[in-house]
């Protein structure tokens, strides 16, 4: 009577198990091998082909290693296109190390703010207590990258490099949660004593402890740097002694300004045709706010496939692991029969996913080509950050049933928007709370 489970209850189970061979059959095989390979539907791994109607890369993958830098990574991948065909280079990278230094102080600034506006609410307040939750993350949005590129510029790969820290962020992490913390403690403390300006005083000194230990990390960034290279016809270029920002402006060859994020968010509370954004998202203080702008998934998929048929990819947001496979290469939303293997329905669509907590935005990539057949999009080809060793030399096959069930965002220009969406990106967002799957990205 009070919900406990009893012996007979426990006997029922047992019998249940126990009377099906097929359920016994299971049970040897998945405690032999992996359950992605008993699961593996073969149909779909030998129709899928990692052939593309348009394929735009050229180029080696680059690897985030131990970090949550996809983000970064997958919008300093698509400005490299454009940096590579001005400099007249097969393969050059940006410094993921430089926007994540920058990224990490910014964003330290970005929450003690947002500590201090809360700093009159209890500890035991949701709002605080997310903050609490994630105050040194390695994740972000397209918006977020933008501010950076805007604010610090950009520098080549061989004048911040990565570091081991870089690589692997958890103990440089650890501490920054750690310094934060205590600085949220202090910042409130002051808040209490002596009001904002106490506060803000209070913040300064943290953001100075956090400055010292990233540059530990990191190493400290390049204020100017001399830039010159060899070209892939081994022709000697030198352009002389350039600043972050001014780097940015001459090899970034993209109008920023002009992408908007579109979102695929199908929960009934979320209308078609709306902006959004998430409380406490951001990193750079008084950059443009994280806005999304909800559409269908016919328009998404669309906008897509005409950016890279206009030989331009497309930076990405999904929710990376389920029906994944590594070894294949591929996605595909019935890649792994679960549901046969179980003897069970997994009925959760989309929308329930995301309200029942079973689905997020976790990972960030780009699109660089797609498979069209009689204006049907049939395929997608995915750059990830996960090194060469992973997929197809670090490249993956989608399929169209995964992005319908997993892509959540893309960054677009806001000229691909028909003229009623365009005017829907100036009316005022939706608010959604700072916990809402949509700000999951940056967690």
């Amino acid at each position: 009577m009070n919900g406990a489970l009893s012996a007979a209850d426990l006997e029922l189970l047992r019998k249940d198990f126990s009377a099906n061979p097929a359920y016994r059959l299971a049970q040897n095989a998945v405690t032999q091998v992996a359950v992605d390979d008993v699961a593996i539907n073969r149909e779909i791994v030998n129709s899928t082909d990692h052939f593309m109607s348009t394929l735009l890369d050229d180029w080696k993958v680059t690897n985030q290693e131990r970090s949550g830098r996809c983000w970064l990574f997958a919008g300093l991948n698509l400005l490299r296109v454009g940096a590579m065909k001005k400099m007249g280079l097969k393969e050059f990278e940006f410094s993921q190390n430089y926007a994540m230094f920058w990224d990490k102080i910014e964003r330290a600034n970005y929450y003690l703010e947002a500590i201090v506006e809360t700093a009159g609410c209890d500890l035991g307040d949701r709002v605080v207590g997310h903050l609490l939750d994630s105050p040194a993350e390695d994740g972000g949005q397209w918006n977020m990258f933008v501010a950076i590129v805007a604010k610090h510029g950009l520098v080549p790969k061989a004048f911040m490099p990565e570091t081991h820290s870089s690589r692997d962020t958890g103990p440089m992490n650890s501490a920054l949660r750690n310094l934060l913390r205590q600085g949220a403690k202090s910042v409130r403390a002051a808040f209490a004593a002596g009001g904002i300006e106490a506060a803000r005083a209070a913040k300064a000194e943290v953001l100075r402890v956090v400055y010292r230990v990233l540059c530990i990390h990191l190493g400290t960034p390049p204020e100017r740097f001399d830039w010159q290279w060899t070209d892939k016809d081994r022709e000697f270029h030198r352009d002389g002694v350039l600043t972050p920002r001014e780097f940015a402006e001459r090899y970034v060859d993209l109008p920023l300004d002009e992408y908007v994020c579109l979102v695929h968010d199908p929960r009934p509370s979320s209308p078609e045709g709306r902006t959004f954004t998430v409380q406490y998202l951001g990193n750079v203080l008084g950059a443009p706010p994280v806005i999304y702008l909800n559409v269908g998934m016919p328009l998404m998929k669309d906008i897509a496939a005409q950016t890279l048929q206009g030989g331009e990819p497309v930076w990405f947001g999904c929710d990376v692991g389920p029906m994944m496979s590594t070894e294949y290469g591929i996605w595909d939303a019935r890649l792994y029969d679960y549901a046969g293997v179980y003897d069970t329905a997994f009925t959760l669509g989309k929308a329930d996913r995301l309200l029942y907590h079973e689905t997020q935005m976790t990972h960030a990539m780009l699109f660089t080509g797609v498979d069209v057949l009689d204006g049907a999009t049939r395929k997608w080809r995915v750059e990830n950050s996960w090194g060469a060793d992973k997929g197809k030399d670090g490249f993956y096959t989608m399929n169209d049933s995964w992005f319908d069930e997993y892509v959540f965002e893309i960054a677009a220009r806001r000229s691909a928007l028909p003229a009623d969406l365009q005017a829907a990106l100036d009316t005022e967002p939706i608010v959604l709370p700072a916990w809402d799957p949509m700000g999951a990205l940056a967690r």
